[in-house]
């Protein structure tokens, strides 16, 4: 049994935020990663999950990518804060899959706010602090996509 009833958890306490795009799925990606690197969020890691099940396992999958966005100020404040933990999070994700041709949803869910929520960070002053600094970020990149 899960400690955690995930029914009962409102996407506000994660921090899920997502969109769609009437575009191309590789105009989709390169968007994304322009607004969220202009928001103030490196890309150090992306990688398509679709192109590697297809290939290894056959699996016909719809385009998916995760860009791996990180503000390298906020993450260090964030490993201070929880004694090297949230690090087994990072980077956030952000990934893009395909609807339909022409259609594209951008999904992300806060890591701070999940590491919090599942007893990995401290509930305090601090973190407070990261987690609103962070849905600043995410929140200006969300409003220019």
């Amino acid at each position: 049994m899960l400690p955690i009833d995930p029914a009962k958890i409102d996407p506000n306490d994660i921090g899920a935020k997502q969109t769609t795009l009437e575009m191309d799925h590789e105009k989709a990606i390169e968007h994304v990663r322009e607004v969220f690197t202009d928001a103030g969020f490196g890309v150090p890691v992306e990688f398509s999950p679709s192109d590697l099940l297809n290939e290894k396992v056959d699996a016909d999958r719809d385009p998916y990518y995760v860009l791996g966005a990180c503000n390298p100020a906020v993450a260090d404040r964030a490993l201070e804060a929880t004694d090297g933990k949230l690090g087994a999070l990072f980077p956030c994700n952000v990934v893009v899959w395909e609807e339909e041709p022409g259609r594209q949803r951008v999904y992300h869910v806060s890591i701070m706010r999940i590491a919090r929520l599942v007893g990995m960070a401290p509930d305090d002053d601090e973190m407070a602090e990261i987690v609103a600094e962070t849905g600043e970020l995410v929140d200006t990149a969300f409003e220019e996509l």
